[in-house]
């Protein structure tokens, strides 16, 4: 594979949080909680969010496997670094891996769509995968609009109250996304063990 393994990473990682390419990129050590526990977090600052708000996103077991696989021998505090600083990587590299490059029209290097046979699809179109497989899962649709940061009332916009490195999870909302997050975490798992081909052709592939 010709694309830097960090933005492979992060592109899975786009697929299995549901966070906005601009949310996740700048992901920094210190924004990561309870990774070896039993209710790993990724805090997402409110600069960074749309809706300027700050997301405590859930991450599944997988997600916790994709960061470390990340971070592993690396010692630039940001998860998803550019390969020449320790700074996040150019907000264009995912979809950039995605589609390739061309020069004159001419593909000077393929993208992975291209490489797995695949229809072009965006960044942005791994988010619509997850919510559609969390749909198909039996989800609810509240709880799959929660995860992508959607429209809430000011209830349930408020922040969980967090303290050093944890977080009360007791909290309705967070139960609820994490739920949707694992349950699209054990999916894929299965779908990686056993491919089909309408599977492939939604782009599900890219967490192999």
């Amino acid at each position: 594979m010709p694309w830097d393994g960090r933005t492979r990473l992060a592109l899975k990682f786009e697929l299995v949080t549901m966070l906005r390419s601009g949310e996740l990129l700048a992901a920094h050590r210190d924004e990561l909680f309870d990774l070896d526990g039993e209710f790993p977090r990724f805090d997402v600052p409110l600069k960074r969010v749309k809706k300027r708000r700050v997301i405590q996103q859930p991450l599944s077991d997988l997600a916790v496997e994709i960061i470390k696989e990340a971070l592993r021998g690396s010692n630039k505090q940001y998860v998803f670094a550019s390969p020449f600083s320790d700074k996040p990587m150019n907000r264009t590299a995912m979809a950039t891996a995605l589609r390739g490059t061309k020069v004159k029209g001419k593909v000077t290097t393929p993208g992975i769509c291209a490489l797995l046979g695949l229809n072009p699809f965006t960044p942005h179109d791994l988010r619509r995968t997850a919510a559609t497989l969390a749909g198909d899962l039996g989800c609810d649709d509240a709880a799959i609009a929660k995860c992508l940061d959607h429209a809430a009332s000011r209830k349930q916009e408020q922040i969980v109250p967090s303290v050093p490195g944890k977080v009360y999870n007791h909290s309705t909302r967070m139960k609820e996304k994490r739920a949707v997050l694992d349950g699209i975490a054990v999916e894929l798992r299965r779908i990686i063990r056993e491919p089909t081909v309408e599977q492939s052709d939604v782009g599900l592939r890219l967490v192999a």
